[in-house]
């Protein structure tokens, strides 16, 4: 069963997923006291108990978990219907950051951290994941985005998306024809003035991964070399 990106209560459910219990406990109270409802697991299967009895609004996932990894953890709870993730992930390990962007994670915050800063970024994909009222539906290249239902459709076939990647794709969409830089994407869709741009690129290629005919050769998001991607609902060709 499919659930809602709408968040519950006045700030919404967080659940906090770390099996450090000092970790766990700074980032629970921030969250506290910034006005969530905050549940608390020290392990996957633990963590995949408390979503299934209140589906949270936003997860935030340790990498490294006991038996059961944060990876996991991750793709089992996208089997059960979209849920926008926090990866926490130690210091250096870019390829760990890397395979949790891979596997659907909206955004990640390296070990050590500032809990004021998580709970900021926990406010920007929150603020990100409501349905945007009013918001007119796009649509190209048999491609259709309704922001009010964060539903997208290709030839009429719902996609599964993540949070980020139904952002891009409707930045894309209102974008037809010009070109944007890793930058440009990271501030216009994340909101992020600085963060690591692979980012970007992950998401780009897990969007072409379900809105391609042929991911090996793009022809609606194209690559601009030197500068970024540009979508074309035309019949161009792109790396």
């Amino acid at each position: 069963m499919q659930q809602s990106y709408e968040v519950t209560g006045q700030a919404g459910r967080i659940l906090v997923v770390d099996d450090d219990p000092t970790v766990a406990e700074v980032v629970a109270g921030y969250l506290d006291r910034a006005g969530y409802t905050v549940d608390r697991a020290d392990d996957g299967p633990a963590a995949l108990t408390r979503a299934a009895a209140h589906w949270p609004d936003l997860v935030v996932l340790d990498l490294m978990l006991p038996g059961m990894d944060g990876l996991e953890v991750c793709r089992r709870m996208r089997g059960h219907g979209p849920v926008p993730v926090i990866m926490l992930t130690a210091r250096g390990d870019e390829d760990d950051r890397i395979l949790g962007l891979e596997v659907g994670a909206d955004d990640y915050v390296t070990k050590p951290f500032s809990p004021r800063e998580l709970v900021l970024r926990v406010e920007s994909v929150l603020r990100r994941a409501r349905p945007g009222a009013g918001t007119r539906a796009l649509s190209a290249a048999g491609l259709t985005v309704d922001p009010a239902a964060r539903r997208a459709t290709k030839n009429g076939i719902e996609l599964a998306l993540t949070l980020r990647e139904f952002d891009l794709l409707a930045f894309f969409l209102r974008n037809q024809g010009r070109a944007y830089g890793r930058e440009d994407l990271m501030r216009e869709v994340w909101g992020w003035d600085f963060g690591d741009l692979s980012t970007v690129t992950v998401h780009v290629r897990r969007l072409r991964g379900k809105v391609e005919d042929d991911p090996a050769r793009p022809r609606l998001i194209q690559t601009v070399w030197g500068v970024g991607y540009r979508f074309e609902p035309g019949d161009g060709e792109g790396d």
